[in-house]
């Protein structure tokens, strides 16, 4: 399974982004993950196949999750930008539920190389 996201880049404090990301083949949960510098990995979003989503409370109302079945391809809109946004986003697909059994969709996912957003104040 590949693993391709697009769409990062520099923003000011407030602005937006659409973060998109290709998934080779169907699978069943797919995420969101960012990882700033010094800091450890944090989820973002994730969304399952029946529809259900997760945020991280950081990001809840300004961050909108959404995916294209048909093509297998994932989506992050996010406003309202802050500078603590600022990380590596990273994707990942996964066979196994990444809302409903969290540690085992880490372990077993599949991810992209990253896609920088770099938010200034």
């Amino acid at each position: 399974v590949q693993v391709v996201e697009s769409g990062g880049g520099s923003v000011q404090a407030g602005g937006s982004l659409r973060l998109t990301c290709a998934v080779s083949e169907y699978t069943y949960s797919m995420g969101w993950f960012r990882q700033a510098p010094g800091k450890e990995r944090e989820g973002v979003a994730s969304v399952e196949a029946d529809g259900s989503t997760i945020y991280a409370e950081s990001v809840k109302g300004r961050f909108t999750i959404s995916k294209d079945n048909a093509r297998n391809t994932l989506y992050l809109q996010m406003n309202s930008l802050k500078p603590e946004d600022t990380a590596m986003y990273y994707c990942a697909a996964g066979r196994v539920g990444a809302i409903a059994t969290p540690e085992l969709f880490l372990k077993t996912a599949y991810w992209g190389q990253g896609t920088q957003v770099t938010v200034s104040s």
